[in-house]
């Protein structure tokens, strides 16, 4: 199982399928440069090729690190997804332990992340993997309108 880290543009658009999966609010023009945008703040795209359809992701896993004044320097997973069709074959516990030895190599105190409620599968995973539940994640939205006064 190879994990790829997605660099060039036909990397990152190989991880479109996944991402969109997980977050089909985003729009498929607007995707490299955010993908762009956030690599200068420091976030990184890993991916492991489909064996299924060639030149696309099956699952990808997004982080990066910072530092917090709660936890210190901490490895924080924005995205993890693997596609329906790809499911059932280790690709999620994978990508979380490649994080983790990244996590370690870069001297980080700790992994992070947060997940959707509903999510149910996921959690099953990221507790059988060692996480636990730190904390409640809180969320106000910002309307446009607002920010635009």
């Amino acid at each position: 199982m190879d994990i790829q880290e997605a660099n060039t543009d036909q990397e990152i658009w190989a991880c479109w399928n996944v991402v969109f999966s997980l977050r089909p609010h985003l729009k498929q023009g607007e995707f490299l440069a955010k993908i762009r945008e956030q690599q200068k703040e420091g976030y990184h795209l890993l991916f492991i090729p489909s064996s299924l359809v060639p030149g696309t992701g099956a699952a990808i896993l997004g982080y990066r690190v910072q530092n917090y004044l709660y936890s210190g320097k901490t490895l924080y997973i924005d995205d993890l997804s693997t596609l329906a069709t790809e499911r059932g074959q280790g690709y999620g516990g994978k990508l979380l332990d490649h994080a983790r030895k990244i996590a370690i190599e870069t001297g980080c105190d700790q992994i992070s992340l947060d997940s959707g409620y509903t999510r149910v599968d996921a959690h099953r995973l990221y507790l059988n993997k060692g996480f636990v539940l730190g904390s409640h994640h809180f969320v106000q939205k910002i309307v446009a309108k607002e920010r635009e006064d």
